[in-house]
C-alpha cells in the first residue's frame, strides 16, 4: 500500500485506481467516477488533471494498462485521469451550455458544467489533498467531445487542453433539412468559437476517422464529421490559434465511430499532451 494525499490505495499496477459515487445537487443524480492515479509521484504539484467524459467506457478503452505502460516506460508526465460516467440523460447533460440544439437537446449542459466545476473538481482536490494541478484538461468522445470542448472554451483559465475524439460538431440550431439551413450560420460550436475570444495557451487535439459515418450533406465527397471538424479547426485558426503549435489533427483512414478506434488514438493524445520526449 502507498499513501496518496489523504487516501490509501492498492498498488495494483503502474497506476492506482479508485472508484467513487458523487451525489450531484446540480444534476439530481448519483454519478460514478473512476480515478486513475500515477504511483510514486515525488512532487504532487507536478500532477496534471485530465477529466474524461463517458468514463464508463474506460475499461473497454484500456486506459489503465495504457497509463501503466507509459509510466513504466517514462513516456508521459504524472496525470490524474478521472473517468466520469454518463447518465441515462446523456443527450441533455452533454451539449453546449449556452444554447440547446434544434430538438432541445443539451438542456442540462449548464448543470453538467456546474457539476464539473463546483462539485467534481473540489471533490478531487479534497479527496486527494491536491490544492493545485500543473494543468487541467478535458477529453471526450462523440457528444462527450462536444461537451468537453464547450467547457474548455468557456473556462480557458481553468482548462488548457481539450482532447476531442469523433466530436459531434454538427450540433446545430435548426434542422439541416430546413431550406434556410447554412453550415456557416447554424452549427452551434462553430458560432461559439467565431463569436468568442482568443485565449493564449489553449491547445486542441482532434481525431476523426474516415469511417466515422456515411453522411455527406454538401455532397463534396467528404463525410460530415470530417468536414465539421476541419471547419472548426479553421474557425480556431481564424480566431488566432496556431495550426501547428496549438492544434493537432489525427485522421485515421480506417477509423470508425467506436471505442476500438478511440483506443488507438488515445495514446497519441496522451503523448501529445504530456509526453516526456523519451
Amino acid at each position: 500500500m502507498i499513501i496518496f494525499g489523504s487516501m490509501q490505495l492498492a498498488n495494483v499496477s503502474g497506476v492506482l485506481t479508485e472508484n467513487a459515487t458523487i451525489n450531484s445537487e446540480f444534476l439530481y443524480r448519483e454519478i460514478p467516477v473512476d480515478f486513475y492515479l500515477p504511483k510514486n509521484v515525488a512532487d504532487p504539484s507536478a500532477i496534471s488533471l485530465l477529466l474524461i467524459n463517458d468514463g464508463q467506457n474506460m475499461k473497454e478503452l484500456g486506459l489503465e494498462k495504457m497509463l501503466s505502460d507509459f509510466y513504466e516506460e517514462k513516456l508521459i508526465q504524472p496525470l490524474l485521469c478521472v473517468g466520469i460516467h454518463a447518465g441515462p440523460d446523456r443527450k441533455n447533460e452533454y451539449g453546449i451550455a449556452s444554447q440547446k440544439d434544434y430538438l432541445g437537446r443539451g438542456s442540462k449542459a449548464g448543470a453538467y458544467t456546474s457539476f464539473i466545476r463546483e462539485e467534481l473538481v473540489p471533490y478531487i482536490q479534497k479527496t486527494y489533498a491536491l490544492d493545485w494541478f500543473r494543468e487541467k484538461a478535458f477529453a471526450g468522445f462523440s457528444l462527450g467531445a462536444l461537451s468537453a470542448l464547450d467547457i474548455t472554451l468557456n473556462y480557458p483559465f481553468e482548462f488548457t487542453k481539450a482532447g476531442l475524439f469523433s466530436g459531434s460538431f454538427w450540433w446545430r440550431s435548426i434542422d439541416q433539412t430546413e431550406e434556410e439551413y447554412d453550415d456557416d450560420k447554424h452549427r452551434i460550436i462553430h458560432q461559439l468559437v467565431r463569436n468568442g475570444l482568443y485565449h493564449p495557451g489553449l491547445k486542441f487535439f482532434f481525431q476523426c476517422g474516415n469511417m466515422d459515418e456515411t453522411m455527406d450533406r454538401n455532397n463534396n465527397g467528404i463525410i460530415d464529421s470530417i468536414d465539421d471538424t476541419l471547419d472548426l479547426i479553421n474557425e480556431l485558426v481564424n480566431k488566432g490559434y496556431d495550426r501547428e503549435k496549438d492544434i493537432h489533427y489525427m485522421q485515421l483512414l480506417d477509423g470508425r465511430h467506436d471505442i476500438a478506434t478511440w483506443a488507438r488514438a488515445m495514446p497519441v493524445f496522451l503523448k501529445w499532451g504530456w509526453g516526456t520526449g523519451v
